[in-house]
């Protein structure tokens, strides 16, 4: 069995965009009187998306935030991350080359608890898109990370991919998820794909249960290991 595709994670993975999350979701919940640790953040609220993280802060506080609130609150943040990015290179060192590696060798896509929206414009911006068959988003699967949708979605769109280039159907055990959270390895193995974790927010011990590899860096992505995984 060979290498036929490789999904990415985006926020940890690609886009060094978590400090920027962080700061973000602190600014809108400090206008609630709501205080964010960013010990918080990243061992409570990372893995999910923008509605996940919110509704949780909602259920743990007991705020009572109906859903129009729920959708303010996101969209609110949608617009402080993006006036955090401005003029700032977000890419981890050695991701575009990386990203470009991979598609030159099997066709790509990201699957990812960001809004799609931030992911195309970091993308745009850096000149990658056109390197992703599919983009997989928080708006595009009725439940998020550590549920499989994401990846189960990702592959259901790489395949049609592949089959319109006339090659067999595509399994989700031929293909690699590159992830930096336990929740979005968790995902990816529950979808049937073969898992690499990625050491930028969390460190090896907790990576390595729920990882066929990890490695220190996107920069790091070497297609040989990923065709070994899937033999």
């Amino acid at each position: 069995m060979a290498l036929r595709a490789i999904v990415f994670d985006f926020d940890g993975v690609i886009a060094n965009s978590e400090p920027l999350h962080f700061q973000a979701f602190r600014d809108v919940l400090t206008r609630w009187d709501i205080t964010l640790t960013e010990q918080d953040y990243y061992s409570k609220y990372l893995g999910f998306d923008d509605v996940g993280v919110f509704t949780t802060i909602n259920n743990e506080l007991s705020r009572g935030w109906h859903e129009h609130e729920l959708a303010d609150l996101v969209a609110d943040k949608a617009l402080r991350l993006a006036e955090l990015e401005r003029g700032a290179s977000v890419l981890f060192p050695g991701a575009a080359e990386a990203i470009a590696r991979a598609a030159a060798a099997v066709p790509v896509a990201i699957a990812s608890g960001a809004l799609g929206p931030e992911i195309r414009r970091i993308l745009n911006h850096a000149g990658l898109a056109h390197h992703f068959a599919a983009i997989v988003s928080a708006e595009d699967t009725p439940l998020s990370k550590p549920a499989p949708d994401p990846y189960v979605l990702a592959v259901t769109l790489l395949r049609r991919h592949v089959a319109g280039d006339g090659g067999a159907p595509l399994e989700a055990s031929q293909c690699v998820a590159i992830e930096d959270s336990r929740w979005g390895l968790q995902s990816a193995r529950a979808a049937g794909l073969k898992t690499v974790g990625v050491t930028s927010a969390y460190d090896r011990a907790e990576l390595a249960p729920h990882s066929d590899l990890v490695i220190a860096s996107i920069a790091d992505l070497d297609i040989a290991d990923l065709q070994r995984l899937v033999h």
